[in-house]
């Protein structure tokens, strides 16, 4: 009995760093706090003790990679490729499957953020089924971990039910819904009258009823997201919303101040904040790259790093003399002798 007893408490021990979630795989290390996969009951948790959620809207592997080392919670692979990548006016145009290789391109790039991928206009809007085989090609196809949706009107709520009834889950979007300028009359803030900003609450109530995990509150008074923040049992995810949601969204390209283009000054909201002015510091290098090819400084020694002995300089120039490329060996001979005196130390060193 003892020796049973003490082999119980030596697996106990054994077994402390395994997770109490892990159900299948058996024990594996635990990892380190901060590199932990977040999911959706990790959101949930967070929300829970009122520890404010961090999103950031990307497009690309690079981008996604910064988002990861960051530590930001959700990676959100938006529609707005459609603008700030794409250079369209509106988020309308991107079709379902360039998405896909927007999501498949950030999923390389984060492992640690929750991946949420955008449904875009056009694959969801004619029934559930549709809306169903869409979100599972996100999730298949494009490796994310959940789905964005937006809008409150009846076909939506389905969508959105039909949706978490099959398995995925899915994030709501209220407020200012970009996929609806034709009906909205462009990109307009929401809740600015009594009934509007019922209705972004009322709509939020009926996504979170749906089965959604979080909301995204678009455009709207501060007073209205507190209100909506306040009505449901889920995380809001505000954008241009005030400081009172559960979390915040902002695209990487705006608050990184990279756009300097007019049609970017065109599409970057007057909410986003630049946490910095990378755009003038790319333009800078770029302008620098240009003068220093235009000059022929560079490539210098230092970026010329791979060499040809002078016998295979002698070998090849004869080959090209042979060949009729009597120009062609004698470049070939200038450039050896330019790159042995720019290796060797100059007289006053």
């Amino acid at each position: 009995m003892a020796t049973r007893q003490a082999f119980r408490r030596l697996a106990r021990r054994m077994l402390s760093h395994v997770p109490e979630s892990t159900v299948y795989g058996g024990p594996r290390p635990q990892e380190a706090a901060g590199a932990r996969r977040v999911t959706v009951t990790t959101l949930r948790g967070k929300h829970r003790r009122g520890e404010p959620i961090t999103v950031v809207t990307a497009y690309d592997y690079p981008s996604a990679v910064h988002v990861d080392s960051a530590g930001i919670d959700v990676c959100l692979v938006g529609d707005s490729a459609a603008m700030v990548v794409h250079g369209h006016d509106t988020t309308l145009p991107i079709s379902l499957d360039v998405m896909l290789e927007h999501c498949r391109a950030v999923a390389r790039g984060a492992s640690r953020p929750l991946l949420v991928g955008d449904l875009p206009f056009g694959c969801y809007e004619s029934s559930s089924t549709q809306a169903v085989d869409s979100a599972v090609r996100v999730l298949k196809e494009g490796g994310m971990d959940a789905i964005k949706l937006e809008g409150g009107a009846p076909s939506r709520i389905s969508a959105a039910k039909a949706i978490v009834e099959a398995g995925i889950a899915v994030m709501g979007h209220v407020g200012l819904t970009p996929q609806a300028i034709s009906v909205l009359g462009g990109f307009r803030p929401q809740g600015k009258t009594v009934d509007s900003a019922i209705k972004v609450v009322e709509t939020a109530l009926a996504l979170q009823e749906a089965g959604c995990f979080s909301v995204v509150l678009e455009c709207v008074p501060a007073p209205v997201a507190a209100a909506a923040t306040s009505a449901l049992k889920i995380a809001t995810i505000g954008i241009g919303a005030g400081p009172f949601c559960s979390g915040q969204v902002l695209v990487y390209h705006d608050l990184l101040g990279m756009m300097q283009h007019p049609h970017h000054a065109k599409v970057t909201p007057k909410f986003c904040k630049q946490f910095a002015n990378v755009g003038s510091v790319i333009n800078k290098a770029l302008s620098d790259y240009k003068q220093e090819v235009e000059t022929r400084s560079f490539p210098g020694p230092s970026h010329t790093p791979y060499k040809i002995t002078a016998t295979d300089v002698d070998g090849f120039t004869s080959a090209l003399q042979k060949m009729g490329l009597g120009e062609a060996a004698d470049a070939a001979a200038a450039a050896a002798e330019n790159s042995e005196n720019e290796g060797k130390p100059s007289e006053n060193s």
